[in-house]
């Protein structure tokens, strides 16, 4: 698929950017200063934690933790990674180059979609390994940390979709950077005005991002938490499409 050769040149490009090596370097480096501070929370409480029953271990404390922290923090970056991926591309008026090739919008849309989601699954990698490397001294609930994992990975694609799409509205980066930080940042929060009462969840609750984030963090796997992530990729990418399809047609 042709998708392909624009997810690899998409790929390679944020590998040739420092800001791209900035941004995993910096994020890396918070992440690690976040797991070392839980490991050594949770050595400081483990004696009282060995005295209650079915007290929270270490999958809870500290990778739960870590994977909720690294939820907010890419909320930040995400916007930074995707925010050039066609308005850069507008900017240097190479985009009428690719309307010019034989690739169909979807190809476009799809190709850099998958560049970006192949870098973020880097980053989300070497999260999984600091994580994992707890295993090596404890016992860890796999099972938790798949889901937890799985969370992240779903969001992310959505944080990219969303990206990709108001990258494709404007000819500014820093304007879609900003406007896909806002984004993301509304559909985190949008639940805050519900009811407390998660047993019953509203109309709100299923519209937010964090609220299906924390049932997978918490390992409760449910189908239509999967579901809405899924939703939510799929009409950031067809609303891509279409604002390439329209732009298209007027150049």
């Amino acid at each position: 698929m042709r998708a392909n050769v624009i997810a690899g040149r998409e790929l390679r490009s944020l590998f040739l950017s420092p800001l791209a090596w900035a941004i995993l370097a910096i994020v890396q480096l918070i992440h690690a200063y976040l797991f070392l501070i839980g490991v050594d929370q949770y050595l400081q409480i483990q004696g009282q934690l060995s005295m209650i029953e079915g007290a929270p271990g270490v999958t809870d404390l500290i990778i739960g933790q870590l994977f909720a922290s690294a939820g907010f923090i890419l909320t930040l970056v995400v916007p930074l990674i995707t925010m050039r991926l066609i308005s850069e591309e507008r900017r240097a008026r190479t985009l009428t180059l690719l309307f010019s090739a034989p690739l169909s919008a979807f190809e476009i849309v799809l190709g850099k979609f998958l560049g970006v989601c192949a870098f973020l699954a880097a980053m989300l990698a070497l999260l999984a390994a600091m994580a994992l490397s707890l295993g090596l001294g404890t016992t860890l609930d796999l099972g938790v940390v798949a889901s937890g994992l799985l969370g992240l990975a779903l969001m992310l694609m959505a944080f990219a979709a969303i990206g990709l799409y108001l990258s494709s509205v404007t000819s500014y980066p820093a304007v879609a950077a900003i406007s896909t930080f806002g984004v993301l940042l509304l559909l985190k929060i949008i639940d805050l005005a519900t009811s407390a009462d998660v047993t019953q969840p509203g109309l709100l609750s299923y519209l937010s991002m964090q609220h299906h984030f924390n049932n997978l963090l918490r390992g409760s796997f449910n189908s239509s938490d999967v579901v809405y992530y899924l939703l939510l990729t799929g009409l950031f990418l067809a609303l891509s499409v279409r604002r390439l399809e329209a732009e298209r047609l007027q150049s």
